[in-house]
């Protein structure tokens, strides 16, 4: 269930962090790279997790 629930909050974090980089504001270009980032920290979670199952 965690492996979900990472991935899915992986793919929210990467798509609003790709919106709020086309932003005209450079403190809102970098703030939507650092979520993307943690985003894609997310889903590589998400993909360990499913990896070793259920015991983490």
């Amino acid at each position: 269930m965690g492996e979900l629930t990472e991935k899915i909050k992986g793919n929210t974090n990467e798509a609003i962090g790709n919106v709020k980089q086309e932003s005209g504001n450079s403190e809102t270009r970098a703030e939507g790279r650092a979520q993307e980032r943690k985003g894609e920290a997310q889903q590589i979670k998400g993909e360990v997790e499913g990896a070793l199952g259920n015991d983490v």
